[in-house]
């Protein structure tokens, strides 16, 4: 099976640090956009279930850039570990993805 040209990222961060992430990600041109949201987040952390205000990073790119993306994330992130997941983009708007494929060239 080929591995897709493009996949959406998801990453949560703190308030503040998140804005700071999702500009580093586009001026290093490793995401051609990255949307940031207000979400609650509940997880077990150290044997503790925990809930936290985070930001909520959905970003934009070419599957080439997977692993530099990642890499980027987890040079600024302060997280011990921080959630990472990449889905692929199995189609869309052709437009869109021309300027995702442009933008991340």
């Amino acid at each position: 099976m080929a591995l897709p040209e493009f996949v959406v990222v998801f990453c949560t961060a703190p308030a503040g640090e998140a804005e700071k992430l999702a500009k580093a990600l586009v001026d290093a041109r490793l995401a051609a956009c990255v949307n940031v949201a207000d979400v609650r987040s509940c997880f077990w952390w150290e044997g503790t279930v925990e809930s936290e205000s985070e930001r909520f990073l959905v970003a934009k790119t070419q599957h080439r850039l997977l692993d530099r993306l990642v890499e980027r994330i987890r040079e600024l992130h302060s997280y011990d570990v921080p959630e990472i997941i990449a889905i692929p983009i199995v189609g869309g708007y052709a437009p869109y993805l021309d300027w995702v494929r442009e933008e991340t060239a």
